[in-house]
């Protein structure tokens, strides 16, 4: 299993936490917002759709989604958000891309500094691992769910360019222009994903074999992505499932 899969499974679970504690609002409505800057319309615009989603899957309210849609637009009146990545270095070398918004960058940088440091990491040069990211669509569905042959028909019709089973989910991706269509498929099949987002996929991974540092890099992705600022927080880490078995326990 990727280490991408295991940080979306990781996140999926943190996410039901933090929405029970409306933690989790705050992000996904300012995402809602900078992706409904391109248009109001989900079925057109496929990041707003993704953004959508990923509200409704912690149960943020109707109402927060329609209001962040019309901040978004300039219906009504909100903070100027701004779209930064931040690109850095973890323990045993791993690259980290993190995603995130903010309505003041002079207080956001020197914080996600000083997080990389305390993870044992270090904040690189804009571009420094961005190249070895690619967005594409992603989501976690539940074995339990369907079987796995007709799932990936469906999938794959829908315009899925990868299908695998992981532990105890489907994982599908897809480009980001068959986002919409490959998550019109799993609604219309009444299928409730675990995760589906738009994300940083890394193109190639780095294995981690000792369970100090996979501690330490787990521990530095639940810091950056804590961040109120942070939105989404990619790695091309592996970590062995039985290694990531030991550090569940």
């Amino acid at each position: 299993m990727s280490g991408h899969s295991h940080w979306a499974g990781i996140k999926h679970k943190k996410a039901l936490v933090d929405a029970k504690r409306g933690k989790l609002w705050s992000k996904l409505a300012k995402a809602i917002i900078i992706a409904a800057k391109s248009g109001g319309d989900p079925e057109a615009n496929f990041k707003l759709r993704a953004a959508i989603d990923a509200a409704k899957a912690v149960s943020l309210p109707k109402e927060n989604i329609t209001r962040a849609i019309k901040t978004g637009t300039g219906e009504l009146k909100g903070a100027d958000l701004e779209e930064i990545v931040y690109e850095g270095y973890g323990p045993d070398g791993v690259a980290v891309y993190c995603e995130a918004l903010t309505d003041n960058r002079n207080r956001t940088a020197p914080e996600i500094r000083k997080i990389f440091e305390r993870g044992g990491g270090k904040l690189g040069a804009t571009g420094c691992v961005a190249w070895n990211f690619e967005k594409k669509g992603l989501f976690l569905i539940p074995r339990s769910a369907m079987d796995e042959e007709k799932l990936m028909e469906l999938m794959i019709e829908a315009g899925a360019e990868d299908f695998k089973a992981v532990e105890d989910s489907y994982e599908i991706t897809c480009q980001p222009e068959n986002y919409q269509s490959v998550s019109d498929a799993v609604a219309a099949s009444n299928l409730t994903p675990e995760v589906s987002e738009l994300s940083f996929f890394p193109k190639d991974s780095v294995d981690i074999m000792t369970r100090e540092n996979a501690a330490k890099v787990l521990q530095l992705m639940e810091m950056l992505d804590e961040h109120e600022d942070i939105q989404n927080v990619s790695s091309n880490f592996n970590i062995p499932d039985e290694l990531m078995a030991e550090l569940e326990k």
